[in-house]
């Protein structure tokens, strides 16, 4: 049976306890600025803010508050940047009802989970990273183990599980059964002669350009909020992931991304998301960013790192955003181009500098990102650079739109 969310809340309360990591504060609407290392009594010397993918937003703690949350609350409590955000992350990597990460990510197309995730930490100019991973359902902490505890940055297949289980963490053999459900329906649709029967439709969610309900409204969907759709057979696909980015208030910067990896993949296949650069990048000089969405386009113009570069220049977390997109339609193959030059996939790219101003920014309109700040956690619009959400329409409208 398919874990409910009140195992899961337990599970990821037991997970994130064993971390070691600073206690975590009472959650409040409005988080409250405790003084942390290095403050000074005169108060913050920027603006602590840890934004994330939609999916931040989504999973929950076992006391209820947004995976981000329980990051800023951190951050706030004077944790390090980084161990904050891989805390938030594992809330999302033990979601079994996310199928974009971890315990619930979709697998490989011979049913395999295998994980992905890498990280970056400001103060100290480290990183780390795994790929392939399997069994281990925290890749995000086994890629800070690799950072922490090792001369490497990243470890990949039965070497990286090898490391993990040597660092303690819990070999998890089970496929979530919602994923492995998914698997088997898109393994029934693949050939009609076959000797599969297919199976019924999978979850309905709003269509591509159906009207989408306003930020923070009580008619979000949690669909609306994870990086999966359905085909026209009902079988799930995602290039899902989630990347978190936090300043603190001593302007230290720290970077994570963490998935499941494309689904259905070739058994092997690594997208962006343990490659420093493209899947996340942090200079503790200038800021942070990273990325969801498909990888291959991603690693062709190391997107976080750019997005970082031009940071450096001066651009804001919005403008570098924009440019890092339209780099990427720069570099797409015509195969992946409609007519009118617009791609048949879509990118999220999400940043903050060393003030604490990000931003998130897509191909298309409809897209949303986690923010957590002063204001408490939310979901805000991100910027775009086509309306509508389908490249097969004949109307396009290739000016930068700043959403209202």
């Amino acid at each position: 049976m398919s874990p409910t969310r009140r195992d899961f809340l337990a599970t990821g309360a037991a997970a994130a306890a064993s971390l070691a990591l600073p206690e975590i504060a009472t959650a409040s609407p409005n988080c409250r600025f405790l003084p942390s290392v290095g403050m000074t009594a005169k108060g913050f010397a920027g603006r602590p803010v840890v934004i994330s993918s939609a999916n931040g937003f989504r999973s929950k703690t076992a006391d209820g508050r947004p995976a981000i949350q329980l990051a800023y609350d951190m951050l706030t409590r004077g944790a390090d940047p980084l161990d904050a955000i891989v805390a938030g992350v594992q809330v999302v990597e033990l979601d079994p009802t996310d199928h974009s990460v971890g315990l619930g990510g979709l697998p490989n197309e011979e049913g395999v989970v295998q994980l992905d995730a890498s990280c970056m930490h400001g103060p100290t100019k480290r990183a780390g990273a795994v790929a392939a991973l399997e069994d281990i359902p925290t890749p995000a902490a086994v890629a800070k183990a690799v950072m922490d505890r090792t001369d490497h940055i990243m470890l990949v297949g039965p070497g990286a599980k090898k490391f993990a289980l040597a660092m303690g963490f819990k070999e998890d053999k089970s496929v979530n059964a919602e994923a492995h459900e998914e698997w088997l329906r898109w393994k029934s649709h693949l050939n009609p002669n076959d000797n599969w029967l297919d199976l019924p439709a999978g979850r309905a969610r709003p269509l591509p350009n159906a009207p989408r309900p306003t930020p923070n409204s009580p008619d979000i969907d949690d669909a609306d909020l994870l990086h999966v759709y359905y085909d026209e057979r009902g079988v799930a696909h995602t290039y899902g992931t989630i990347n978190m980015d936090a300043v603190d208030a001593n302007g230290d910067i720290a970077s994570v991304t963490t998935t499941s990896g494309l689904s259905w993949k070739l058994s092997g296949r690594i997208g962006d998301s343990p490659i420093i650069g493209a899947g996340q990048y942090c200079d503790n000089e200038v800021g942070a960013a990273g990325s969801t969405g498909r990888g291959e386009a991603n690693i062709k113009v190391c997107g976080a790192f750019l997005a970082v570069e031009f940071m450096r220049q001066g651009m804001s977390p919005e403008q570098a955003l924009i440019k890092v997109m339209e780099r990427v339609l720069a570099m797409t193959e015509k195969r992946l181009l409609d007519s009118n030059g617009r791609p048949y996939f879509d990118l999220n790219y999400y940043a903050v500098n060393k003030k604490g101003e990000y931003a998130s920014a897509s191909a298309y309109e409809g897209s949303r990102f986690a923010v957590c700040d002063a204001k408490g956690a939310r979901v805000e619009n991100c910027v775009y650079l086509f309306k509508g959400q389908q490249p097969r329409k004949t109307a396009v409208d290739s000016a930068y739109v700043k959403p209202s």
